[in-house]
Order: C-alpha cells, then sequence, then structure tokens
C-alpha cells in the first residue's frame, strides 16, 4: 500500500499527462492548420507518448491497490502569433512536468518510498530526453527557419519522427 500524499501525486501526475498530451495536440493543430505537416506530426506523436505516460502511472497506482481520480482536462486554450511560440512553450512545459515529477521523487526518497522512486527513474530519464528534444526543436527552428527553404526542411525532418511505444515494465 502506498502512501496518501503519494497516491495524490501520482494521480496529480497522471492527469498532468493528460493535460499534457491536449497541449501538444492543440499545437499539432495549429501546424495542421497552417499547413506544416512536419510540425503537425512531432507534435501528433508527442500527444500519443503524452498519453502513454498517464497510462503507465494509471497502472502504477492500479498495481499498487490504489484508486484513480480523474480530474477535468482543461484545453489548452493558447494563441500563438508565430510557429516558434508553440516550440518555446513545449521546452517550458516540460521543464514545469520535470519539476513536478522531481517533487513527487523528492516525497518517495522523504517516506522511503523506494518501489515507488524506482517508478520514477524511467520518467526522469523520459523526462531529459523530452526536454532536450524540445530544446533541440527550438534551437534548430532558429538556426533554420529564417527563411522558407529551412522551415520547408525543418518541416521535412519533423515529419520524418515515428511513434515509439514506451518500453517501461510495472
Amino acid at each position: 500500500m502506498l502512501n496518501k500524499n503519494i497516491v495524490n501525486l501520482l494521480n496529480e501526475q497522471l492527469n498532468r499527462e493528460l493535460y499534457s498530451a491536449y497541449l501538444y495536440l492543440d499545437m499539432a493543430n495549429y501546424y495542421a492548420e497552417n499547413n506544416l505537416n512536419g510540425f503537425e506530426n512531432w507534435f501528433y506523436i508527442q500527444t500519443q507518448e503524452e498519453r502513454d505516460h498517464a497510462m503507465l502511472y494509471r497502472q502504477y497506482l492500479l498495481n499498487n491497490g490504489e484508486s484513480i481520480v480523474l480530474k477535468k482536462v482543461d484545453a489548452p486554450n493558447i494563441k500563438y502569433n508565430n510557429f516558434r511560440e508553440p516550440l518555446v512553450n513545449s521546452l517550458e512545459h516540460e521543464q514545469q512536468i520535470t519539476s513536478f515529477i522531481n517533487n513527487i521523487y523528492d516525497e518517495a526518497y522523504k517516506i522511503k518510498d523506494y518501489r515507488t522512486m524506482q517508478f520514477l527513474d524511467w520518467f526522469i530519464k523520459e523526462q531529459g530526453e523530452e526536454e532536450k528534444n524540445a530544446d533541440d526543436n527550438l534551437k534548430k527552428y532558429d538556426l533554420f527557419a529564417g527563411d522558407s527553404k529551412g522551415l520547408y526542411m525543418l518541416d521535412n525532418e519533423m515529419k520524418s519522427r515515428i511513434y515509439t511505444a514506451p518500453s517501461l515494465v510495472l
């Protein structure tokens, strides 16, 4: 049985991951509406990853005999003024998610909840990748998207991203 505070934090994170999926789907929609299909693809795949992250939290809670508490998922309601803004928002969002996961880890460490710490180890590694990917996307945009040819090439590069399901074994 897990500590109730840990259960609450994990449930909150599950809901944050669902919001993340909404956020990235909103970004995918923005790029689709502007005919940047590679950017759309990249963020649509990110949507799938975030949904899967939520399902991993769900399964961990269920595997430990805990209840799932689903909350209302708010729409992102972000209006972008240019193609760069979603990339900046993505990086900032991933940094925020990292801080939330680190907080859960800190709480688990305080009470010596090694099982939850081990579960979160995968997410900590994953967040390092998420932040790097978001930062790389922004840097590539700043470097190459200054003209239409560069934007076209970057869009084509982002179109090549394929979905890979998470490999965390619970």
